[in-house]
């Protein structure tokens, strides 16, 4: 009977250790343990109650439903008919696009300033509330938890390919190497999943993208280049160059990706994702750990999820949103933020470190304006968009 038991116990044990390791992770045990400072905060809201708080998913968590209900819900801003002035953004056909003009248009004094977390927290949600608003979404955004799939991102259900993913990889081809990694598995036009919507278009008859050379997402209708000289994607081939100067041109051309685990099991790891929480001590250090300036040989958090992704638009600094994979990378950003802040909330809350653009100069301050108003009329200080709980908002993270 003892051995009887001693076998029921290490079977016992066995599962328990098993469950940890499947259903929990350092990032997450930190996000719980920050909750009931949220909540405090939360108690004392203005504007969030108990009753009306929505929770953000990570996509896997998401149901099948609920998946679906999103994927149609950015396919109907896809489909919508651009709200921007005729004839000022040629190339923003959609209402989608006039997300992307939006972040196209503020990129140099929205990355590696004080108003990053910010900027782009108040953007995602505005993007949720067009979803919601203009599409009849009654979900909240889903987020990608990098390091749950870093060792193998394209098996993630976020990047499967299935008819509940955010589509899947590029169709591989040959093609060589970027400034930020070796060539992934991709590389071509997606060609599976919801986004993978194709018609004919003439620019792409010289590149051979790995399938059919006329085929092309109706999605990615831009490309920036810089007002005297290109600013191209890291991609390999480079897009077609706009036929715009500044950028905001028609450059119809597919969505493409290149993911693979270069760049995710180096930069993106849960491992990774907890340090930056763990030992950052100030706003500044958190969110110069995690773009990674002055950190050599380093391309941090936020540009190894971006690049991991790759090609065009993932690899384009100016037009990324043009994937809608943008959406869920940059909820985990926000969900980062949110738990490094829930550690110490009442210290954590209002304070801003950094410039006002990347290649530095001004200081940014709590007072500063986040104006997104091509797609959102209202406009925030930074001081009011720090708190989920609080302005604006009222969400928290599972």
């Amino acid at each position: 009977m003892p051995s009887v038991f001693k076998c029921l116990y290490l079977v016992v044990f066995l599962l328990s250790i098993s469950t940890r390791e499947v259903g929990g992770d350092a990032v997450s045990d930190l996000q719980t343990k920050g909750r009931t400072q949220i909540n405090a905060q939360l108690a004392k809201s203005k504007t969030c109650t108990a009753a009306n708080l929505q929770v953000r998913k990570e996509w896997g968590d998401v149901s099948v439903a609920d998946r679906k209900a999103y994927i149609k819900a950015v396919l109907c801003l896809i489909n919508a008919p651009s709200k921007l002035p005729v004839g000022k953004f040629p190339g923003a056909q959609t209402r989608y696009e006039d997300f992307v003009v939006t972040h196209m248009q503020q990129t140099p004094n929205i990355h590696g300033t004080g108003n990053f977390l910010s900027w782009h927290r108040y953007f995602t949600w505005v993007y949720e509330q067009a979803l919601r608003i203009e599409c009849g979404y009654n979900g909240t955004q889903p987020y990608w938890d990098f390091g749950k799939w870093a060792a193998d991102p394209e098996k993630s259900p976020i990047f499967d390919g299935s008819d509940t993913s955010m589509s899947g990889n590029g169709a591989k081809f040959s093609h060589k190497a970027t400034a930020m990694g070796p060539a992934q598995n991709g590389g071509g036009c997606v060609d599976k999943g919801p986004f993978a919507k194709h018609v004919n278009n003439p620019l792409l008859k010289d590149l051979d993208l790995g399938i059919d050379s006329f085929c092309t997402s109706s999605l990615v209708l831009l490309h920036l280049h810089g007002l005297s000289s290109p600013v191209s994607a890291v991609a390999d081939p480079a897009p077609p160059r706009n036929p715009q100067t500044n950028g905001y041109g028609v450059n119809t051309r597919c969505l493409r990706r290149d993911i693979g685990p270069y760049l995710s099991t180096r930069s993106t790891t849960t491992a990774q994702l907890a340090s930056v929480i763990t030992s950052s001590k100030d706003i500044g250090s958190f969110q110069n750990t995690l773009q990674a300036q002055g950190m050599n040989g380093n391309i941090g958090i936020h540009s190894g999820a971006h690049y991991t992704i790759g090609s065009d638009p993932g690899g384009d600094f100016y037009t990324s949103p043009n994937d809608p994979a943008f959406w869920l990378l940059h909820g985990q950003i926000d969900r980062l933020w949110t738990i490094w802040q829930s550690q110490d909330l009442p210290n954590r809350l209002q304070v801003i470190a950094g410039g006002t653009a990347i290649f530095g100069g001004g200081q940014q301050k709590l007072t500063d304006s986040v104006d997104v108003s091509n797609v959102h009329a209202k406009v925030w200080q930074i001081k009011d968009l720090v708190s989920v709980t609080d302005g604006p908002f009222c969400y928290v993270y599972e």
